[in-house]
């Protein structure tokens, strides 16, 4: 089988389309790799499975010639991951890119079906990556705020607040603790103590603020 020269750049134009719309999501949030990356991308991936599946054609069928269309469309799927790790920042302890890095990598699937005829699988698979990239984000968001890092400030008698404390008073609560700093204030008998809660709510990190304002030793305490 044979594509006409139409045919070819339909195919072609439609991968520009359904990577237009995905790589736009990420240019709205200005990432490095926007628009024009996720098209590229989306183009390139569905010339290089019309090359695999017709490129060959005319030497498929000849004696002692044995070829597998298949092989140059499958590079795509692992070299398509180099691209992915220039999109993916450090910053401090923070990865960030992760997402548009999968964005790219999902693109190339849409343009590798577009190439090889699949426009059902294609533009279905854009619908939902676009569902996931804009409808599921704020319910993201929702669910790391509500569940998020919390860090509480004491000031309590020297000696007096150990880790020891907090699980006594917090029962199943302390759990949830991350981290514990505590130092001495300067010529004074004042410990400042910093406890971090990890997962846990806004609503809960006041309430455990309320059952450490309880203890004896304990002098001031504030959410930072």
């Amino acid at each position: 089988m044979q594509l006409s020269d139409l045919e070819m750049v339909g195919r072609l134009l439609l991968a520009a389309v359904l990577g237009s719309t995905i790589g736009f999501e990420r240019e709205r949030l200005l990432w490095a790799a926007g628009l024009r990356t996720h098209m590229l991308v989306a183009v390139g991936s569905c010339l290089i499975m019309i090359v695999s599946a017709f490129g060959f054609s005319d030497v498929l069928g000849t004696p002692n010639v044995s070829l597998d269309p298949s092989r140059i469309a499958a590079q795509v799927v692992s070299g398509i991951g180099f691209l992915g790790a220039g999109a993916i920042l450090l910053r401090g302890e923070i990865i960030r890119g992760l997402t548009t890095a999968a964005s790219l990598w999902t693109v190339a699937g849409i343009g590798l079906a577009v190439g090889g005829g699949l426009y059902l699988a294609a533009t279905a698979a854009t619908v939902i990556i676009l569902v996931i990239l804009v409808v599921l984000k704020p319910l993201e968001a929702w669910y790391r705020q509500k569940r998020q890092t919390v860090q509480i400030q004491i000031q309590a008698q020297h000696g007096a607040f150990t880790i020891d404390a907090v699980r006594q008073a917090l029962g199943y609560r302390s759990d949830s603790v991350r981290q514990f700093i505590s130092c001495q204030l300067d010529q004074s008998d004042t410990d400042e103590i910093t406890v971090a809660f990890e997962r846990i709510s806004h609503d809960e990190a006041m309430h455990i603020a309320e059952q450490l304002r309880k203890l004896p030793a304990v002098k001031t305490v504030a959410l930072v």
